[in-house]
């Protein structure tokens, strides 16, 4: 049964925004506590960004793997706890050292099941273990400044590596088992209570990650490693210049020869981990933005078909009716539209930008689709106060009769009705507007590398009451769905 058969409501927030002891929110106690309060709350969908490996700035967009998750997630005393996992494992070490304790302790099935976990996933563990250790010899340099035999993969130095480095290697391997262990735990703990993950799968991937590395015939790079053509988007009416992201484009010839393994392979690991999946930029797999490798604006790129309708009749050969969601926000052309209605994918609407005044405005409560996803805003929005206090009166005027509400409604509660309200089988809502949080509270800026990804929250935040307010909210709008489906 499709997950969005029944009208349902959730919340967006990243794992690293939850309360804790650490720098950042694991995967541990507040995360299973964060499961009940979505229960008690009647929401069953929690969303989180994606969870792989971030970059130095934080950002999850920016991975270093197409499959890896971010050890940072781990929380040590759930691995101490751990039924897979040997008494006594070194939980508080490093990852040598939790290494090291698990093969001098482990017992033969515990071992015989990290086996298993390594040989199904081979693919893209060994070739992200040797990436993971090469980028830390050679002091964290990007991979096309390595030493040339390491920089082209030259399969003898590689086979040198593996002989001279094995516990290396087994380490970073085991340290994505723990990931795999832990994370599962938890997507067991919230299905079991009836609350669904909904990940993000990022469209292009990190030009010094894993796959570009040590699969380069797959991309839009010369034989030095230098792509190009490279990702963005163009000129709009809020950017001039357009956005250089600077990701080397796939070799979209090159995916459809292989039957489009790598993308098959990349998502087949993310529905593993999540319930439903949103595909990030999605209009590039009906045409994308060619930007030249050597360019300095996007106003120099062009459109390029891409073969979407090929991938996705691929996809449902080997995967099925695949649970993805359509992230189809921006300028969005008829082709675009055409490609995610062929295969019935849910698209976005957030409600931030609804009231520009037009009504054919996409956006607009009234316009919402069944199938579609509602949100008061995203990771890339101010928060929904923040948002109306930087509205001038004549823009709060749209805002008010759009909605018919009164000239000073309760911020952020009346988006967050039209959220609950709207036709969309899915409604979720960031936590910094249930918390009715400002604009302090905005996870990130696009455009900006500097501040994004930091906000977290603290269970004294939370109100007694809101778990109580959001279930009768959700009995009022009609989104109860079951406890368990």
């Amino acid at each position: 049964m499709s997950l969005l058969a029944a009208r349902r409501v959730g919340v967006l927030l990243h794992p690293t925004s939850l309360p804790g002891l650490g720098a950042r929110g694991t995967f541990g106690a507040d995360a299973r506590r964060f499961v009940d309060w979505l229960t008690e709350g009647g929401f069953t969908v929690w969303q989180t960004l994606p969870l792989g490996v971030a970059d130095a700035y934080g950002s999850p967009y920016t991975q270093r793997s197409a499959h890896a998750g971010d050890a940072r997630f781990l929380d040590p005393a759930e691995l101490a706890a751990a039924p897979q996992l040997p008494a006594g494992i070194d939980a508080n070490g490093d990852r040598a050292a939790r290494y090291a304790s698990f093969t001098a302790l482990a017992a033969a099935e515990q071992r015989r099941a990290f086996t298993e976990f390594v040989q199904a996933r081979r693919r893209w563990l060994e070739p992200y273990a040797l990436f993971e250790l090469a980028s830390e010899r050679f002091g964290q340099l990007p991979w096309w400044e390595w030493p040339a035999p390491w920089r082209d993969a030259d399969p003898a130095t590689l086979r040198e590596c593996r002989a001279a480095s094995r516990e290396q290697l087994r380490a970073l391997v085991f340290e994505q088992y723990l990931f795999d262990l832990q994370w599962s735990a938890l997507k067991r703990y919230a299905n079991e209570r009836g609350v669904h993950f909904f990940g993000d799968l990022p469209f292009y991937v990190d030009r010094n990650s894993a796959d570009v590395w040590s699969q380069r015939e797959l991309f839009a790079l010369d034989a030095s490693g230098n792509p190009w053509a490279v990702a963005g988007v163009p000129p709009d009416y809020f950017n001039a210049e357009g956005q250089l992201w600077g990701n080397p484009l796939y070799d979209w010839d090159a995916m459809e020869r292989s039957g489009f393994r790598w993308w098959l392979e990349r998502i087949g690991t993310q529905l593993e981990r999540f319930d439903l999946l949103r595909i990030d930029h999605f209009r590039a797999l009906e045409s994308y933005w060619a930007i030249p490798g050597d360019a300095t604006s996007a106003r120099l790129g062009e459109w390029r078909r891409a073969p979407g309708d090929a991938l996705f009749a691929a996809l449902r050969a080997q995967l099925g009716e695949v649970p993805l969601v359509a992230e189809d926000l921006g300028i969005i052309t008829d082709e675009v539209r055409a490609l995610r209605d062929r295969f019935e994918l849910p698209g976005m609407v957030v409600l931030q930008f609804a009231f520009d005044g037009s009504p054919d405005n996409p956006y607009l409560p009234s316009k919402h689709r069944r199938n579609a996803v509602a949100y008061t805003g995203t990771h890339d929005n101010d928060t929904t106060l923040g948002w109306y206090r930087s509205l001038d009166a004549r823009a709060r005027d749209v805002v008010h009769s759009t909605l018919g509400v009164g000239p000073t409604p309760k911020v952020p509660d009346f988006l967050i009705d039209a959220a609950y309200a709207s036709n969309a089988a899915l409604a979720i809502v960031p936590m910094q507007d249930l918390l009715a949080r400002d604009s302090g509270a905005r996870m990130n800026t696009p455009g900006t590398v500097v501040g994004n990804w930091r906000w977290r929250f603290d269970w004294l935040d939370v109100p007694e009451s809101l778990a109580a307010v959001s279930r009768e909210r959700a009995a009022l709008f009609d989104r109860r769905a079951a406890a368990a489906t």
